[in-house]
């Protein structure tokens, strides 16, 4: 039985799995959900920190089995660095509403995203600045306060300008796609061109903490048919 490894984005923290972790033990499967702060050194590169300490994190709960990673959001980015901190194979690489690795990219993208950020970090912002009331519209009907299962963490704008590598011959593990939102139109997009098992669920981008057992459906459903092709 392969372990499920889900991912969370930089910007927020593993809280925001909390629910999909629940949904998927009581199904059976083994889950992990690395924390990716707290593993660096000085000058080093966020995304070099952050995928050093998911790796580290797999490396603790399973040495043997190849694990499935899951990335939501901006966690998308790191899976092919995560793979070779990991420095063993994995089973298959899961895309949850995330970015897809792309050579040469900046974290940010291009176009009205990249735009906004470079005006709120010119103001002396930073990103996310979620309010209280914009993170109710997030998670909607939560009895958790969203502010505690999203767990924002702000990152400086050295973070966003950053381009994250990818290796030569990515991927080298099937993929699949888990489609929430219209911002991640151009991702799941991809996916389809490149053929990889691609499911949609028209929803906000935090939806696995709305209805983590649709989303355990789909995931489940995306490893069947990446074990089927």
């Amino acid at each position: 039985m392969s372990l499920f490894a889900l991912i969370h984005s930089p910007i927020v923290g593993p809280s925001t799995w909390s629910l999909l972790a629940e949904e998927l033990r009581r199904r059976g499967k083994e889950v992990a959900v690395p924390d990716l702060d707290g593993v660096g050194g000085a000058g080093e590169p966020y995304w070099r920190q952050h995928a050093r300490a998911a790796a580290r994190a797999l490396r603790a709960v399973s040495a043997e089995r190849p694990p499935i990673l899951v990335a939501h959001s901006g966690a998308g980015q790191l899976l092919p660095a995560i793979r070779q901190e990991l420095g063993r194979p994995v089973a298959a690489y899961l895309f949850v509403d995330a970015g897809v690795p792309e050579e040469g990219q900046p974290r940010h993208g291009a176009g009205e995203f990249a735009d906004y950020l470079r005006e709120l970090y010119a103001r002396g912002g930073r990103y996310p600045d979620w309010t209280d009331e914009a993170l109710q519209e997030i998670v909607p009907g939560s009895a958790t306060h969203p502010r505690l299962l999203i767990a924002p963490r702000p990152q400086p704008f050295a973070y966003w300008e950053e381009v994250i590598p990818v290796f030569a011959g990515w991927p080298d593990a099937p993929c699949g796609y888990l489609q929430f939102s219209a911002p991640y139109d151009r991702a799941g997009g991809r996916a389809r061109r490149e053929g990889w098992p691609y499911r949609r669920l028209d929803a906000g981008h935090f939806h696995m903490l709305v209805d983590p057992a649709a989303v355990a459906d789909a995931l489940g459903e995306l490893v069947q048919a990446m074990q089927d092709a």
